[in-house]
């Protein structure tokens, strides 16, 4: 018997966390980090298969990130931490998702207990659906052949959907897409993702230069992972209370003033006269304005923020949202 459709979105940190009422789902198996619109490919799929059947969209995905794991020393850029990747999941329309801990035991277990005590008795799956290159288990020794002979033997149907490339052909994957977030190519990783590139992270307090300089800015800490290129964007603020507001942000280390500081997000809000230290705020990227420089005095420097302002202030008046998901994530 299916599952009774829940009501509102639920974030389980483990398959024992699932209701056993829930069992009999469609689950959407990956990492999706992004939700870009190849993943969107796989994720439509999973939905459009538990809406045939009447029944939950479930997401499986694995946290930290198996590459985190494997190469501690090198954590990948994440393009949307859990919380974001929830969110984006839950507007997409699905009913749950699972952030499965990815651990030394979790990646140790061999295929068969993947499928027995994750998909078949954590889960309880009807219908998988996943890229065509899932892989799984110790050494990666479960692959797509496996998968659907698992399902066989366990009553479960397997779904593997190719890879999606865009207008061109070329592949999407996170791993591009992080790539030309790397040098700056913010329009064209938006085109991948489907929304606007967007970071959130609590205002903190800085040296408060800018007040002085007459650009008073909302500070954010992001990631240390973070790969982003420095330099100057146009952007849009989010505040905690769902209002908009355009600003223009230096993402990097300040060499005019702090050439040895960890990279900031500084964005100045335009218009705007309130306090934002404390709020959790969230910044969308729309457009690379220019690389990071050190001018030779602050003078030069604030004309120059002047220009960033105006620049940043023309490019935002003529945008529209890019997709649906805009209305919920970025804007």
């Amino acid at each position: 018997m299916a599952p009774m459709k829940q009501t509102g979105f639920a974030r389980l940190a483990d398959v024992a966390d699932l209701p056993s009422g829930w069992h009999g789902g469609v689950v959407a198996i990956g990492n999706f980090d992004g939700v870009h619109r190849g993943h969107q490919v796989v994720l439509g799929r999973a939905l459009a298969e538990a809406k045939r059947r009447d029944t939950l969209a479930l997401a499986l995905t694995f946290e930290p990130h198996p590459r985190t794991l494997f190469r501690p020393e090198a954590p990948v850029f994440r393009l949307t931490p859990a919380p974001l990747k929830a969110e984006l999941l839950a507007v997409i329309g699905f009913d749950a998702i699972v952030e499965q801990r990815f651990d030394r035991a979790f990646a140790g277990q061999d295929a068969e207990q993947f499928v027995q005590d994750i998909l078949v008795g954590g889960l309880g799956i009807a219908h998988v659906v996943t890229g065509f290159d899932f892989h799984f288990g110790r050494n990666r020794q479960g692959d797509p052949a496996y998968l659907k002979d698992a399902g066989e033997r366990n009553g479960f149907a397997v779904t593997l959907v190719d890879a999606f490339g865009d207008e061109g052909g070329e592949v999407i994957s996170s791993s591009r897409i992080r790539g030309l977030l790397a040098e700056g190519e913010v329009a064209a990783a938006a085109g991948l993702l489907g929304y606007r590139y967007t970071v959130e992270a609590e205002v903190v307090r800085g040296k408060q230069l800018g007040r002085t300089l007459g650009f008073p800015t909302a500070n954010m800490a992001l990631p240390p992972q973070t790969a982003l290129q420095h330099g100057i964007y146009a952007v849009r603020l989010r505040r905690a209370d769902g209002s908009l507001h355009d600003g223009v942000a230096s993402f990097g280390r300040r060499p005019t003033v702090d050439d040895n500081g960890a990279p900031l997000l500084e964005t100045f809000v335009f218009d705007f006269d309130g306090d934002l230290y404390g709020e959790t705020c969230r910044v969308s990227l729309f457009g690379f304005l220019r690389g990071e420089e050190k001018f030779d005095d602050l003078e030069t420097l604030c004309e120059q923020m002047r220009r960033d302002e105006a620049e940043a202030r023309a490019l935002l008046s003529g945008v529209r949202p890019l997709s649906e998901l805009d209305g919920g994530i970025a804007f």
